[in-house]
């Protein structure tokens, strides 16, 4: 009798935990280079139903199989590319990424091979050091330097360079914070006045290093546009190639890839589906009630 409870009640749960992965997508309309989420669900194992008679020698009868509920499995991030928005700050920087793999055609981030395997799309991230000097990833642009020429994420993470250290912006001759910069469509940071290439303290001239996340769904959200790999995975981080179909933008941002429209669509989606589940419960509890109050009265 309590089965179909059970039932509802995961129903519920799970609603829940898509409404909330909607919600916090919602709230991040408006913050660059945010990768809206998609909570995935699936079912609990299935059961199977047999009949069966008490006496020795019986054959046992299936009579098919019982799904018992639904799960939130897991929020899984949609690596599209959002809309590219002018800003006109030399500081602001968007990557624009449509990186290929021979043999394979991808749409909205990712397709399904012809053995039935789905692939994602690589994707490409700007590479910041966070607190701990761990690496991290973002698609978040908009940067500015710091007193001591260090360039900055907005939540004040250092941006990285091709050696893997922190970007310094600093004038040799001054040792006052460079500002006046152009940055070419493979990171590369130069000077605005004379054009020419803005080194780093060994003499190397200073460029941004992009890296290329070949299955980006494996990357962990960690807030702050930050992503982040499990130990396993960082191996397969690499800079991007000269090959590879990347961009870096100057004065412009990337913004949000979420659909307000499709985002209101699925909670409320996700508002009537939890009421559903939540009158069957109800109805449960109803029968229940009189069970205990009026049946077992007699």
């Amino acid at each position: 009798m309590l089965r179909g409870l059970y039932t509802a009640a995961a129903g519920m749960v799970s609603q829940q935990r898509k409404h909330d992965t909607i919600t916090n997508n919602i709230a991040n309309l408006n913050t660059p280079g945010f990768k809206q989420s998609r909570a995935v669900s699936r079912s609990f194992p299935e059961m199977l139903i047999a009949l069966m008679e008490g006496k020795p020698g019986m054959e046992v009868v299936n009579r098919g199989r019982l799904n018992t509920g639904v799960l939130a499995e897991e929020a899984l991030t949609v690596n599209v590319q959002g809309e590219i928005r002018e800003t006109n700050n030399p500081f602001d920087f968007a990557i624009v990424s449509d990186i290929q793999v021979d043999g394979l055609r991808f749409e909205g981030g990712k397709t399904i091979t012809a053995d039935g395997q789905r692939v994602f799309q690589p994707q490409a991230f700007f590479t910041v050091a966070n607190e701990a000097g761990e690496e991290r990833y973002t698609r978040n642009g908009k940067f500015s330097v710091n007193e001591q020429g260090e360039l900055m994420t907005a939540e004040g993470f250092r941006v990285l360079g091709e050696n893997r250290q922190p970007i310094v912006l600093i004038d040799p001759a001054t040792q006052i914070p460079i500002t006046n910069i152009t940055v070419n469509r493979f990171g590369q940071i130069l000077d605005s006045v004379n054009g020419q290439a803005i080194a780093d303290a060994a003499g190397n001239p200073i460029r941004m290093l992009i890296s290329r996340v070949d299955n980006p769904v494996r990357m962990i959200p960690e807030g702050s546009g930050l992503y982040r790999l499990e130990q396993e995975d960082a191996g397969t981080v690499v800079p991007v190639a000269a090959a590879d179909n990347v961009e870096v933008k100057q004065g412009f941002v990337e913004s949000s890839n979420v659909d307000p429209a499709q985002a209101m669509v699925d909670i409320m989606s996700a508002a009537r589906m939890y009421e559903a589940n939540q009158k069957v419960v109800q109805a449960y509890d109803k029968s229940m009630e009189k069970a205990v109050n009026e049946i077992g009265r007699v």
